[in-house]
């Protein structure tokens, strides 16, 4: 594989509290390049010094009472009318500002930077649409076609990393429908991985021994095209996520002992307001044979200011808690996306990311090593790549499988192994996740387990097989070294 040749870093200004402030991303240099030509005091920042700058002094917090009415989840932020007042210390990077001025230019750093203003000002239709993006005519078609089967929502921070003038963007691919969309496929479902199928109750999928899957929203700050539960998240979804349900889903979990781990997810459970995310947290962390928590969301990504340092106060509550990411393209990693991230790791959460294989998104190895190498650098790793599931109208998302284990062997051996993530296909209808990897068992010659290294190379491991046992491999040639 070619070696990533990436632009030396160049210092960007990006703004916190109004005022400026000059820093820089860290960026390969190109081979060659003498890192000791420039001075000491012109050297780009690291990531985590860039976050050290921008999370010190969290205020005080205070936690509010849950409540427990009965109202949606997503009722609680999306349906709101106040403003908080942003996150003072929140970075606005140059992308955002920029975007912002053509796009947004009343926003106030305070609401540019609040969650809610965020969520509120999604663009959701096509008016929207074409007042920040030059749509093309299959884009513009289908935004008319669409109705409600899966609605458009983006936040004004997402938008800002697409390109306006470039319909195979691989941000604006994954955020706004075209034609192929109205495309079924043989193999398609609406319910792909028959979560229905194992619920025992509402919203609460128990498909593995010792581990369930909490769904507790419907809504989403961002609609991704390709979206596995695309059933739950239109406009008219088929579940009712309220008090009542959380506690059906509550009784099973207490009354099911073989349960220690439990993934909560939607929707995304990060648009819930900070009180229902502490109850909820709170009655799992009560049940005394729930030894793990995690939460599944593409929040940190899409809308980092929502990662307030009252947020990750809450969840640091709760350890152990983990976090899985959804994570897609490299042109996701921005300065508020770093701030975001360092702020859950710094609370002690670790966080894995989770990435959909899609065509023309991030199909091709070097594409792939660049997003799991900014994972990791902003303190994220690598943990699973999926293959696209074939919900309706996804065909044009979907790669072949060896797409897949070409990116995999592509990266092992030729990167560092955290930056390996598993590659995975969920089983339509039900199977769970099944992993995938090159072959690397070439045969067997005699008593040596011919195995071959990430070079192509075939080097033979002294492996007698006991008596009678029957060999799975065959036997390989005179290759082995």
């Amino acid at each position: 594989m070619a070696k990533l040749s990436q632009r030396a870093a160049r210092p960007i200004e990006v703004s916190v509290n109004g005022s400026p402030r000059p820093v820089s991303l860290p960026l390969h240099r190109e081979e060659g390049d003498d890192a000791d030509a420039e001075p000491a005091s012109r050297r780009p920042v690291s990531l985590a010094q860039f976050q050290d700058q921008l999370q010190s002094n969290y205020p005080p917090l205070h936690l509010a009472t849950a409540s427990e009415d009965d109202s949606s989840p997503e009722e609680d932020v999306a349906a709101r009318t106040a403003t908080d007042a942003g996150d003072a210390d929140f970075v606005v990077g140059p992308q955002a500002a920029a975007f912002r001025a053509r796009c947004f230019p009343e926003a106030t750093d305070a609401e540019w930077n609040d969650w809610k203003w965020q969520l509120r000002h999604r663009i959701r239709d096509l008016a929207g649409l074409e007042r920040c993006l030059r749509l093309s005519p299959d884009e513009h078609e289908t935004a008319v076609r669409l109705g409600d089967r899966l609605p458009v929502g983006i936040t004004p921070y997402y938008a800002s990393l697409m390109d306006p003038d470039d319909p195979m963007d691989p941000i604006r691919r994954t955020m706004l429908p075209i034609a192929d969309e109205f495309e079924h496929s043989a193999g398609e479902s609406e319910d792909p991985l028959n979560e229905d199928g194992d619920m025992p109750v509402e919203g609460l999928v128990h498909r593995y021994p010792d581990r369930v899957l909490f769904l507790v929203t419907s809504f989403c700050a961002t609609y991704c095209r390709y979206c596995t539960r695309s059933r739950l998240v239109g406009k008219t979804g088929e579940y009712h996520f309220n008090t009542r349900q959380f506690e059906r889903a509550l009784a099973y979990i207490e009354a099911t002992p073989e349960i220690r781990d439990v993934l909560i997810s939607g929707g995304d459970p990060l648009t819930m307001n900070d009180e229902r995310i502490d109850w909820l947290l709170t009655r799992l962390r009560a049940i005394p044979h729930v030894e793990f928590i995690r939460i599944g969301s593409k929040i940190p990504c899409v809308l980092p200011q929502r990662i307030t340092p009252a947020l990750a106060t809450i969840l640091r509550k709760h350890h152990p808690f983990w976090m899985s990411v959804h994570f897609m393209h490299p042109a996701e990693i921005t300065p508020e996306v770093a701030q975001s991230c360092g702020r859950l790791a710094d609370a002690g959460i670790p966080l894995g990311s989770q990435t959909v294989l899609t065509r023309d998104v991030n199909d091709d190895p070097e594409t792939m090593k660049r997003l799991m190498h900014a994972l990791l650098r902003i303190r994220v790793r690598p943990y699973y790549i999926y293959q696209c599931d074939p919900i309706p109208g996804s065909r044009h998302f979907r790669t072949p499988v060896e797409t897949g284990l070409r990116i995999i062997e592509a990266l092992r051996g030729h990167t560092t192994g955290y930056a390996v993530p598993n590659f995975v296909i969920d089983g339509p209808g039900g199977g769970g996740k099944i992993p995938l990897s090159p072959e690397y068992v070439v045969g067997r010659d005699g008593d040596d387990l011919l195995i071959r290294n990430y070079e192509g190379h075939v080097f033979r491991y002294p492996d007698p097989l006991p008596d009678g046992a029957v060999s799975l491999a065959g036997r390989a040639g005179s290759t082995a070294r």
